[in-house]
């Protein structure tokens, strides 16, 4: 494995650790494109394990200035995504691409309740 690869495979790694930005990408791999304010309530949902109707402003707007002020622009920094905070648009750019390989299995591993209990010891 030579450096340049090393390093694009730290940084995806690096990008998919913090759980907002795996569920923002989530999101957005379904739909190619999404506005923030209407992720927000499903991001914050998965968050707490609960639906998003019962999801606290408070806790919407503790992720909103996490998103805005962290994971939008390091996504962005990384060519993964492409946004404006004026309209709220957010969609997915090329850099998407070397992500999405290990985005699926980061899924599927929060999606089966097994291997997540796992993954929590």
């Amino acid at each position: 494995m030579n450096d340049a690869t090393a390093t694009r495979m730290e940084a995806a790694c690096s990008l998919l650790a913090e759980s907002e930005r795996r569920y923002l990408l989530y999101e957005l791999a379904n739909h190619r494109s999404a506005n923030l304010e209407d992720v927000i309530g499903q991001i914050a949902a998965w968050k707490h394990d609960t639906h998003p109707s019962q999801v606290d402003t408070e806790a919407r707007q503790r992720l909103y200035v996490s998103l805005v002020h962290n994971h939008l622009p390091r996504l962005a920094d990384y060519g993964v995504i492409d946004y404006d905070l004026r309209s709220g648009d957010i969609v997915l750019d090329d850099g998407f691409d070397d992500l999405k390989p290990l985005l699926k299995q980061f899924k599927q591993t929060e999606d089966d309740p097994e291997l997540r209990q796992l993954s929590s010891l």
